[in-house]
């Protein structure tokens, strides 16, 4: 079903209680090109385009809606960013309980709405755990003896009570998002905005934000999570979905017509919403094909990319990694080949050492004990430079790549510094560029652009440089479920790539996409092999803190 063809329900008042959240004819403009959709002139479309919608106290929003369609967007809206930091033409009414926002500074804004970015190092500033989480307090002059006793209380919530004395810098993304849920928590706020909350965290960290969730929802607050792991999110009870597409409110209404309506080849839905939507006609095996083969357009089904064990290409022996002296070792004795031809996923809970393990490999951070092989030279005896041209690696966070002052600049740093002149380096940037579907944005800062855009951008960046293996971290984080199938779909294709591998939390990933899984728990292999055969070990997943998925249990079963 085509996004065209959504209808909006409007929305939900009641008279007996006084809305939470409350939005009517919502529309917003960007001005000064600081979005990719930021014009001045009036032809263009709005980024938000008539947005109408109610909260109650205790009631939980789901906001989806394909990359770049406005999400953020309606969360600065929300939280007073804009206009208070970003400037535009924003009409229509929001209250908050109640009281119109205009005119609410900044800071009192903060007091009734706290907002958990995709990005955690956007939002982090202490240098500790516990700074970090009094640090709100501490702005409005909270008493010393109430800050360590909230903070106490916040820290055994979010079970991170080990982590109080750690350097944020030093924990996992995975980590960070809790440290920055823990310090919206201390302020108290009425209204909970969550932007892709479950991108980064393993089952453990799910499960301990969803039961945070929860209470807040007890205790009256409103919630709105703005998620693409649609799946991840139902598990919450939501009450209201708000489908948005180009900016244009597409539905507003319960789950179940939600789901009834929505694209599953757009919006990555529960299987058995899509065993519904294909209907008792379709034989099992084009059912298994829809469910684990992606349907790209203009072809019927992906070619699968063989391998026959080919030459050992990457090869980790023996690794013990320890950031410093007196710090715990972070890699343990990690052993393992990556053949040519191989795609393989890096599992495992927050701080197992996944992203720590992939550095080692780019020379970023060199083992403290044991060697890499890099076809077949000792990568120590390699400078960075020369393992980045054969090696290319995506970061999490698109915040620590990007530069440039241009999409374009950015794309062809890369291929420059290797060499490329010319029409070669014009073409290995523009099919990079239309590979990940950023080629509208080239001419634009990629600092305007949404987070899933931005992290495309960091991907075309490294495609364009043609490495002959390419590691990625959390490569789906921010991507809507058409735009992440496409561009792994290219990526998998490129005729000189010799490898894959995805550090991922989406089990999904692994299975459609993926020959090989390695589980990382702390800092040792865990387990390594086809992805159904040691994902389909429950005592196994529930170690290494991994949920099972609704494609999993349904290929388990058939």
């Amino acid at each position: 079903m085509s996004m065209s063809s959504y209808e909006t329900s409007g929305t939900d008042v009641t008279d007996e209680v006084k809305p939470t959240v409350l939005l009517e004819h919502v529309r917003f403009r960007y001005t000064a090109q600081e979005e990719p959709e930021a014009t001045t002139s009036p032809s263009t479309p709005l980024v938000l385009d008539d947005i109408s919608f109610s909260l109650l106290p205790g009631e939980l929003l789901l906001i989806a809606g394909p990359s770049g369609c406005g999400k953020s967007t309606l969360l600065k809206c929300l939280n007073g960013l804009i206009p208070h930091t970003y400037s535009g033409n924003l009409s229509g009414e929001i209250r908050l309980n109640g009281q119109a926002i205009n005119g609410i500074s900044l800071r009192d804004l903060a007091r009734q709405i706290g907002t958990m970015l995709q990005d955690p190092d956007k939002q982090i500033v202490g240098s500790t755990v516990e700074q970090e989480i009094a640090f709100g307090m501490e702005n409005l002059g909270v008493s010393r003896a109430q800050m360590r006793q909230t903070t106490q209380n916040v820290l055994q919530q979010l079970k991170l009570e080990a982590y109080r004395d750690r350097a944020t810098h030093a924990l996992s993304g995975g980590q960070r998002q809790l440290v920055a849920a823990a310090g919206l928590l201390v302020m108290e706020p009425a209204i909970f905005l969550f932007d892709e909350p479950f991108a980064s965290l393993d089952s453990f960290a799910v499960d301990e934000l969803e039961q945070l969730i929860h209470h807040l929802r007890q205790e009256g607050h409103a919630i709105i999570i703005v998620e693409h792991r649609v799946e991840e999110a139902l598990r919450l009870d939501v009450n209201k979905v708000l489908l948005l597409d180009h900016g244009r409110q597409a539905f507003f209404g319960a789950v179940p017509a939600f789901l009834a309506r929505a694209d599953p080849d757009q919006i990555k839905l529960p299987v058995a919403s899509k065993l519904q939507q294909l209907g008792a006609s379709v034989s099992p095996q084009e059912v298994r094909k829809r469910l684990v083969t992606p349907i790209i357009t203009g072809q019927s089904a992906r070619e699968e990319k063989t391998t026959d064990a080919g030459d050992t290409i990457l090869s980790f022996e023996n690794i013990h990694y320890r950031y410093t002296t007196f710090s715990p070792e972070i890699l343990r004795g990690v052993s393992f080949q990556i053949r040519r031809g191989e795609t393989i996923a890096l599992l495992g809970p927050n701080g197992s050492g996944k992203t720590t393990l992939v550095k080692q490999a780019l020379g970023l951070l060199r083992p403290t004990q044991g060697s890499i092989q890099l076809y077949g030279k000792e990568s120590k005896k390699m400078s960075v430079a020369r393992i980045a041209g054969q090696v290319g690696y995506v970061f999490q966070y698109p915040g620590a790549m990007l530069y440039a002052p241009t999409v374009r600049q950015e794309v062809s740093f890369g291929p420059e510094n290797l060499g490329f002149q010319g029409d070669q380096l014009t073409s290995t940037v523009e099919q990079a560029l239309t590979a990940v579907n950023v080629q509208d944005f080239a001419d634009q800062s990629p600092f305007t652009l949404s987070f899933g855009q931005q992290k495309r951008v960091t991907i075309a960046s490294i495609l364009a440089m043609r490495s002959k293996i390419l590691l990625l971290d959390e490569p789906t984080a921010g991507q809507d479920y058409r735009s992440y199938i496409a561009f792994i779909e290219h990526i998998r294709r490129i005729p000189d790539l010799d490898a894959l591998l995805f550090i991922t939390h989406d089990l999904d990933l692994a299975l459609r996409f993926t020959q090989r899984v390695l589980l990382l728990k702390d800092g040792r292999v865990e387990a390594d092999g086809p992805p159904l055969e040691i994902l389909r070990d429950q005592e196994l997943l529930q170690r290494c803190h991994l949920r099972p998925t609704s494609l999993l249990n349904y290929l388990m079963s058939s």
